[in-house]
């Protein structure tokens, strides 16, 4: 196993401008390691109930996921949750989340998941964050989080982030956690907590990622046609280190060419329902539109 994930596995209830799916398969782990596993050996380890459909895990195991880690509760009820997205697809509302088995959820890493030299936390609580740190041997660590948390556990927050190596955050969590109003300032201020790296997502408006002096400014890949925007930034940070673990290296270029096939990972998940299209694309799909994503940005 290259990187292993801890994060939520949902049964989601999404509704767009351009259509509505009910009880597709979501969360943030799944989303994350369907998109990891175009590049690296990845393992999930989530908690799902004894409803959750035997061919979701069917479909894991055939994109080469490691779903030792994927925990059922027998009687249990998988995490569900429900949103409606505008027009503008930046803006949503959720309109039902039911924790379930999620709510109790404690993660245990298989032995393949603890040597796992890549590592990302998903969006679950920092106590729960810590113990799987506790847990991993992993020598490079990504981290998610959300303004919940930020907001109601600053303190278990800030010893996670001691212990991270890249946080990847969107601009409003940023400027939450830091109290900066400039991104970069904001960035900065996050490396001072303990990332050497911070990547701040903008949505359509594509990321900015700043380690110490160093800035790169990545655009979005322009889709023409978005049908669902749920799991794009989980997409994102599963096609980021999955890149990162196929190449082994994590110096800052690298990071940078990480966060480009992670942005085009991203737009497939774009594209449709819950994770269609990371399920049917391969290798060569990502890399002809990362070669166009290159051209559109090179002067």
């Amino acid at each position: 196993m290259d990187v292993a994930v801890v994060g939520s596995v949902a049964l989601d209830t999404v509704e767009t401008p351009w259509g509505k799916a009910e009880e597709c398969l979501g969360g943030a782990a799944t989303y994350f390691s369907f998109a990891a596993s175009l590049y690296a050996r990845v393992g999930m380890i989530g908690v799902i109930g004894e409803d959750f459909p035997p061919e979701h895990v069917a479909l894991l195991r055939r994109r080469g996921v490691d779903v030792e880690g994927l925990e059922q509760v027998p009687g249990g009820r998988t995490f569900r949750w429900t949103g409606r997205y505008h027009r503008d697809v930046n803006q949503r509302d959720t309109l039902d989340t039911q924790l379930n088995v999620f709510e109790t959820f404690r993660p245990q890493l298989p032995e393949t998941a603890r040597k796992a030299p890549f590592l990302f936390l998903a969006n679950i609580h920092p106590a729960l964050q810590l113990d799987v740190l506790n847990q991993s041997e992993a020598s490079f660590v990504g981290l998610d989080t959300m303004d919940l948390w930020i907001r109601t556990t600053s303190d278990l927050l800030r010893s996670v982030l001691e212990r991270v190596h890249v946080l990847i955050i969107n601009d409003a969590e940023a400027r939450l956690l830091t109290g900066e109003e400039s991104l970069i300032k904001a960035a900065r201020a996050v490396c001072e907590l303990g990332p050497q790296t911070v990547i701040i997502k903008k949505g359509e408006h594509g990321c900015v990622l700043v380690q110490e002096d160093e800035i790169f400014l990545l655009p979005a890949y322009p889709l023409e046609n978005v049908v669902d925007p749920t799991g794009a930034g989980d997409s994102f940070a599963g096609g980021f280190m999955g890149f990162l673990a196929r190449k082994g290296i994590v110096d800052f270029p690298t990071l940078c060419h990480g966060a480009a096939y992670g942005t085009v990972t991203a737009s497939f998940t774009c594209e449709a329902f819950g994770p269609a299209r990371l399920v049917e694309i391969g290798i060569q799909d990502i890399e002809r539109r990362y070669q166009q994503l290159r051209a559109m940005t090179q002067l």
